[in-house]
């Protein structure tokens, strides 16, 4: 699963690697946590340009009664997309690109569970697969979600965890964020994607998702140093 990454980079780097005119400020985010607020890109069909959008990570399906499913929803599994009530209409139509530049997994020695920090060989930001969905509330205000895609662990990842987030090529942002494609064995051929990563311990700080600062993403040996 993919429960922690981070998002620290430029709003330059941002537009100039997805491709869209209007970044608005934010905070880097060194350890975004599930029902966080994250920053996306996706397309309407009325609109062709792509759109930075934030939405809430944990995706609440449009037919759902209580919010609360999307505390259960922040991966959706690749193998499975096509088929779970809850990912099926999204996966045909309504994908979106998730930000980030990095991501956390946690690997089990002994009682504990030491983080690692996962990131693309040239540091560049990248885009993980996902979903998005519009949920109303009983008060009728609107709730834009997401979910991120999951995959089995390539070479790299697999030394720490059995899953990892899918990090989709540059090459695929457009198709992936069509929503005309809606063919389900050409949406996930998308996915065919093994990037090179350097992956790397950090503090045990990450396992507090409440605590955001930048020595979450520095190698463990530096992190101890400046304490």
């Amino acid at each position: 699963m993919c429960g922690r990454f981070s998002l620290v980079c430029s709003k330059t780097a941002i537009a100039q690697t997805f491709n869209v005119s209007s970044v608005p400020d934010f905070i880097p985010q060194y350890n975004i946590a599930p029902a966080q607020t994250i920053a996306t890109i996706r397309q309407d069909l009325e609109q062709q340009e792509r759109q930075f959008q934030l939405m809430h990570w944990g995706l609440i399906p449009h037919w759902a009664k209580d919010e609360k499913i999307g505390y259960k929803l922040i991966n959706a599994r690749v193998e499975t997309v096509t088929e779970k009530p809850a990912f099926r209409q999204a996966i045909r139509s309504q994908r979106c690109l998730i930000l980030a530049d990095g991501f956390y997994e946690w690997q089990h020695q002994g009682k504990t569970k030491q983080p690692y920090y996962f990131q693309l060989e040239n540091h560049q930001p990248f885009g993980f697969a996902g979903l998005w969905e519009r949920w109303n509330n009983p008060n009728g205000e609107e709730n834009v979600s997401c979910t991120i895609l999951t995959q089995a662990a390539n070479e790299t990842v697999r030394l720490v965890h059995e899953r990892m987030p899918i990090i989709l090529s540059p090459t695929v942002y457009s198709q992936w964020l069509d929503p005309t494609l809606k063919d389900s064995e050409t949406i996930l051929s998308l996915v065919q994607h093994n990037p090179n990563l350097r992956v790397y311990p950090v503090s045990s700080k990450v396992n507090r998702a409440t605590y955001n600062q930048p020595d979450c993403i520095l190698p463990l040996d530096e992190a101890v140093e400046i304490l």
